[in-house]
């Protein structure tokens, strides 16, 4: 929020862009404007509005009933010339409902205690809505109605949370923190215990039947919902004939009910590392939509004909009923593509050939070659973390990972090319942009310092420049830190209605529609696309506001996971405060330095204050780098250092280290 506040933020009032904007706000009948607000600790608040340079200032006394986070609507009250100002006039949507807090009783009703410090509000709870709660508990309360004037929030409580388990605590918390409620209305529960288990004949016939075709998933070992599957066969004329079938969530949740406004206003599954936060209920995920094997199941499917080099030579896109033969894990396809041996070798053999020349293709026509590393952590029956290991990401992942987007890839392009009054449908496509020059610059700079040149003079110039840094790095010094450098230089992927392609997979046109399950972004690819192919699409006028919506979600998510395992991190390393480890500098600031310990991969701070006891260390951002102003000592990112675990707060979920001289 730092950059919202300087008074000397570059924006400035000069902008053509700014002055723009206050003109449209000055000649609008109402003078409101509608963005996100942002609540600083001090009480004031910032309103970030699309379409303007500066946000917009809010005092304490004008900011109403509106909590951080929170779409509200603001009336300008000041500073058309200078800073604008404004006051809240309505709040359009919470970012949260939810709230957990410490219940205080009086007679006919109770609060639930907010948090002063994040402006969190208490909770009137009138004594109908208690739902068992007694004094002194913990709970979680839900706001049901806040009239405008009120200082207080009416509420329910929703559920008494478990004080013993103090990570169970955490891990709701940051949950609610997020936005993400844990439980969902009885409305939404009743519509999906009344879907029908049974698939009836009439259904049956309106889809095509792949039942008779060898059909597996390919899952996690500790996977609870299967939303894809993939079917194969030899056809007569030497193709392969692959199909990616999705489960046909929208099939089951239709728009316009208490199921779909709560999978919509989620948006997302979150996952941490102890628990699913899901989208849609379990009834649905987990029974109706799970592709069991030996299960009759309905999907929406996009079936290739291919050659043996990959190449598709026709493609279908609809409804199916498929039938799964068998489940597999990605440890038990591993073995098939690694032995050669076991069930359905030769068919799982295939079709990894095909995905391996997919992959190939892929990156041979610029796609990026980033490597991510993502964590798991092991846990004991109490969801304590005992163990952390590094996730691989190998050919039976990579088998399902390139029919996706194949599926992906080819959904997009195909209703790309639908047209209504000779302009493009509204869709939510998944984009990446290009790199941000700002960004780019200072890297290929560091870059040039190990010897690595770069081509810019096009997109497609800076993708190879990139592959071929990531290829000729491997295995050396350097490879970790311009890998993360370079991630760090790429825009971020959103969902939008205006496609510009997806510059990291290097497809020009790319959407989510084989996750339907955890993403709902999928569920309007599914719907959608079934307008397309029965000739009967609806125009969205609001597939960019609900494409924003999904974005913001979908960062919230990330964040949630992020902090959970921060959580679990420091969690884990509590048990080894005193102890030293071999650990890679992860990033650097004018604060300190972040290390990564390379035996659990926990990042922890080696503060300027715990340096300061061995030099005077400067910031050097060019070199993303603390350089010692007597020894000339060096601490850049990627370089292997010597810590000490001196602190592990988990209030904070922070973990502080200490440099140990060698």
């Amino acid at each position: 929020m730092g950059r919202r506040h300087s008074s000397s933020n570059k924006r400035n009032t000069t902008s053509k862009k700014v002055s723009a904007s206050r003109k449209r706000v000055r000649n609008t009948s109402d003078d409101t404007l509608k963005g996100k607000i942002e609540i600083t600790r001090s009480g004031r608040a910032f309103v970030i509005v699309d379409g303007l340079e500066e946000d917009v200032l809010v005092y304490p006394e004008d900011i109403s009933n509106a909590m951080n986070g929170d779409i509200v609507r603001i009336k300008i009250t000041s500073g058309f010339d200078s800073r604008m100002k404004g006051r809240v006039v309505e709040v359009v949507q919470r970012k949260r409902t939810e709230f957990m807090g410490v219940v205080q009783m009086s007679k006919g009703f109770a609060f639930v205690l907010g948090d002063r410090e994040k402006h969190i509000p208490d909770i009137y709870i009138p004594e109908n809505n208690f739902n068992g709660v007694k004094d002194g508990d913990k709970a979680i309360a839900k706001i049901v109605q806040w009239e405008k004037g009120d200082k207080r929030p009416e509420g329910t409580i929703v559920s008494i949370v478990n004080e013993e388990n103090a990570a169970d605590v955490a891990m709701q918390e940051t949950l609610l923190e997020h936005g993400f409620p844990q439980q969902f209305s009885d409305e939404a529960l009743e519509i999906a215990a009344r879907l029908p288990d049974v698939i009836s004949k009439d259904e049956i016939s309106l889809r095509k039947d792949v039942r008779g075709i060898l059909t597996f998933t390919i899952d996690p070992v500790d996977a609870k919902d299967f939303d894809d599957a993939i079917s194969y066969r030899k056809l007569k004329n030497g193709n392969h004939e692959i199909g990616v079938h999705i489960a046909d969530v929208a099939h089951y949740v239709t728009p316009g009910n208490a199921l779909d406004d709560e999978a919509y206003q989620r948006a997302t599954s979150v996952y941490l590392p102890d628990r699913v936060n899901p989208m849609l209920p379990e009834h649905i995920s987990n029974v109706l939509c799970s592709l069991r094997p030996n299960e009759d199941k309905l999907c929406f499917s996009a079936i290739f004909q291919m050659t043996d080099k990959a190449e598709v030579k026709q493609y279908w896109l609809g409804k199916t009923i498929i039938h799964s033969n068998r489940r597999f894990t990605y440890e038990e396809a591993q073995e098939i593509i690694e032995t050669g041996g076991g069930d359905h070798a030769e068919e799982v053999l295939a079709i990894n050939n095909i995905s391996q020349t997919l992959r190939r293709y892929r990156f041979d026509e610029g796609a990026i070659n980033f490597h991510s590393t993502e964590v798991r952590f092991k846990l004991d029956e109490k969801g304590a973390p005992i163990g952390i290991e590094l996730k691989e990401s190998k050919q039976a992942h990579q088998l399902i990972e390139e029919l996706m987007l194949l599926a992906n890839r080819y959904v997009a392009k195909h209703v790309s090319k639908e047209k209504v009054n000779n302009k493009s449908i509204p869709f939510p496509y998944r984009i990446h942009d290009k790199p941000d020059e700002e960004k780019l610059l200072p890297f290929i700079a560091f870059a040039n310092k190990f010897g690595y040149k770069f081509d810019i003079s096009s997109a497609e110039a800076i993708a190879d420049s990139f592959n071929k840094l990531l290829k000729e790095t491997q295995g050396k010094p350097e490879e970790a830190v311009l890998s993360q450098l370079g991630i760090r230089t790429m825009a971020k992927a959103k969902y939008t209605a205006s496609n510009v392609g997806h510059y990291g997979l290097g497809f020009e046109y790319y959407c989510h529609f084989t996750s339907p399950l955890r993403r709902y972004p999928d569920v309007m690819v599914h719907r959608i696309l079934l307008e397309v192919l029965e000739d009967r699409v609806n125009i969205d006028k609001k597939m960019e506001e609900k494409c924003k919506h999904c974005s913001d979600r979908e960062r919230q998510a990330m964040e949630a996971e992020r902090s959970a395992n921060k959580y679990k991190q420091v969690q884990f390393m509590q048990k080894f405060v005193g102890e030293d480890f071999d650990a890679i500098i992860s990033g650097v600031s004018k604060h300190g330095f972040w290390a990564e310990t390379v035996d659990h991969l926990c990042e922890g701070m080696v503060s300027m204050a715990m340096l300061s006891e061995h030099d005077d260390f400067e910031h050097s951002e060019s070199d993303y780098a603390l350089i010692g102003r007597r020894t000339r000592k060096k601490f850049t990112m990627g370089d292997k250092v010597r810590i000490k675990v001196v602190a592990a707060n988990l209030e904070k979920r922070q973990l502080d280290y200490d440099w140990v001289e060698e």
